[in-house]
């Protein structure tokens, strides 16, 4: 649990917000203007929506949104966590989505006959051991969604993208009997670079599906539009967002 509390603060020290606050308590104690400036250059820089913006098409390109006839056939359908689930309130058996993007996609790929394997991570989090884990709750659905209980895999509690691969794999070799598989890849657009390689890395062949794209096109009319240039803490959320993701793929990059 400590090592996972790490991985998720340390990176908030480099971030946009969490290194102005670091450049601001050392100009509280050094009185030098040049840690207030900078702060304040990095909350108007990340804040705004060109740089969000642009940081978001990077991440996404050259992915394309595709229909499910446009892909071939695979020996499993694998819908990575990452989509979220959360309680409605504590001691509530009731949960909704914060985006089932992965899922439907994964869902609409079976009905399609892609794969007769359709796989769950078990995304958890864990200081918050009251959730079920995302691959149990998405089993669960496909179920009532009418896709049969045999043909639907979850994996072991998974705490990131290398976790989410080598577990994918072991089942992949000892419930699903293959052992050089090729595997539909459902998750987030801008994650798919990332977890498309770890995945090649080890072995797996994969056929990328992206899902979940949030990047706009970036022409003329985007860097007109007066609303981007205003610093807002949605556009800082979404540049920190990225940024924790190229950090991601140069340290998978390093594995």
């Amino acid at each position: 649990m400590v090592l996972y509390f790490l991985s998720k603060f340390l990176p908030l020290l480099i971030l946009p917000l969490g290194l102005s606050i670091i450049l601001l308590i050392l100009y509280k104690f050094f009185k030098s203007k040049k840690f207030l400036y900078l702060a304040l250059f990095l909350l108007f820089f990340f804040s705004n929506g060109i740089t969000s913006g642009i940081l978001w098409k990077y991440l996404e390109t050259p992915w394309k949104r595709l229909s499910p006839t446009e892909v071939q056939k695979a020996d499993a359908i694998v819908v990575l966590s990452g989509g979220g689930i959360h309680q409605i309130s504590r001691g509530s058996r009731l949960y909704e989505w914060n985006d089932p993007d992965r899922y439907f996609a994964g869902l609409s790929l079976f009905m399609h006959k892609k794969s007769n394997n359709l796989i769950f991570t078990g995304g958890f989090n864990p200081l918050e051991n009251n959730l079920t884990f995302e691959g149990n709750f998405y089993m669960k659905e496909a179920i009532q969604s009418g896709v049969p209980k045999e043909n639907i895999f979850v994996t072991k509690p998974v705490k990131n993208t290398l976790d989410e691969v080598h577990e994918i794999n072991k089942l992949l070799k000892d419930k699903i009997n293959i052992g050089q598989p090729k595997v539909l890849l459902v998750t987030s657009a801008f994650h798919m670079t990332r977890a498309s390689n770890i995945f090649k890395k080890n072995g797996t062949k994969v056929i990328e599906y992206p899902v979940d794209f949030k990047s706009r096109d970036i022409g003329f009319k985007f860097f007109i539009n007066p609303l981007n240039w205003i610093p807002n803490s949605s556009h800082l959320s979404f540049s920190s967002i990225a940024i924790r993701e190229i950090l991601g793929r140069i340290i998978y990059n390093r594995l």
